[in-house]
């Protein structure tokens, strides 16, 4: 998709351009690195300091998700190895170069954001893997790939940005019969997340708010894919996020994951989580 051809794109999509092109240029790589982390943000990657407080205040809350990235990692990677692989919604591109990394023969990222782009491509020529990668602005529902095209597909909090029948129908369309589709989102059914996300609304676009994925939305993914796999993260552990700094953060936040594996397999509950993480696999082609 040319830069000229964002004109042509309906008001909803020009909406999340320019959100994304904001936090694209005030962060440009591993936005979701927090001050916990073991390997924190660093800060040739924070263009805008001033901004970044108020822009990405929720990064707090991703201190706690090493165990629903360590799954979604684990499906992901499975495989990959001389895969053609698609980075879809890639935002800066860290978990295209992941799979490069990890051994994809090819990988591309698409994303609706020139911006992001650009920090994508910089990032894989810091990496050494720009051989491999390749990112390019592009409609995620409306893709310009052939049919049966990836052996793997990685989907990162981008579905509830996008009209979910087109996403759903594009990405079984390029998917190959013997692929899977590996995603993250999050959940709207806890109220008290809920809650949070309609207080915060510089941190998201309308349509996001009002479109964040269920359990009705999730599974209605079976229309395209035959198979179906759902593990649901986060209850107990965010009340670890204050402590996030201190010394028992890591011991606490061992526990409370153990309690979620008990709680998140109880049916009610599980919905209350903050993550899913998806696989799909059998494409059902339209």
């Amino acid at each position: 998709m040319t830069e000229g051809a964002h004109k042509y794109l309906e008001d909803r999509k020009l909406k999340e351009i320019e959100h994304s092109d904001r936090r694209r240029s005030i962060v440009r790589a591993y936005e979701y690195h927090t001050d916990a982390s073991s390997d924190r943000l660093e800060e040739n990657y924070v263009e805008r300091e001033n901004e970044f407080e108020d822009h990405f205040s929720n990064m707090k809350y991703y201190s706690i998700t090493e165990s629903s990235f360590a799954y979604r990692d684990s499906l992901l990677f499975d495989g990959i190895r001389g895969s053609v692989a698609l980075d879809y919604c890639c935002g800066n591109g860290e978990v295209a170069i992941e799979m490069a990394k990890h051994g994809a023969a090819q990988v591309i990222g698409i994303d609706i954001s020139s911006v992001a782009i650009a920090n994508a491509r910089a990032l894989a020529k810091d990496a050494g893997v720009d051989h491999v990668c390749e990112f390019v602005v592009m409609d995620a529902e409306h893709t310009e790939f052939a049919d049966a095209t990836f052996d793997i597909i990685h989907e990162y909090g981008a579905l509830h940005h996008l009209e979910l029948s087109a996403a759903y129908k594009e990405l079984a369309r390029i998917l190959k019969s013997t692929g899977k589709v590996v995603c993250t989102e999050a959940l709207r059914h806890n109220p008290l997340i809920d809650w949070y996300r309609r207080r915060t609304p510089h941190l998201r676009t309308e349509w996001e708010v009002e479109h964040i994925l269920g359990f009705p939305e999730i599974k209605k993914g079976k229309n395209y894919f035959s198979f179906l796999n759902l593990r649901t993260f986060h209850l107990a552990a965010l009340a670890a996020v204050p402590f996030r700094t201190s010394s028992v953060f890591h011991p606490l936040l061992k526990l409370l994951n153990i309690i979620d594996m008990v709680l998140l397999r109880i049916p009610f509950i599980r919905k209350m989580a903050w993550i899913a993480v998806v696989e799909y696999k059998q494409p059902l082609k339209k």
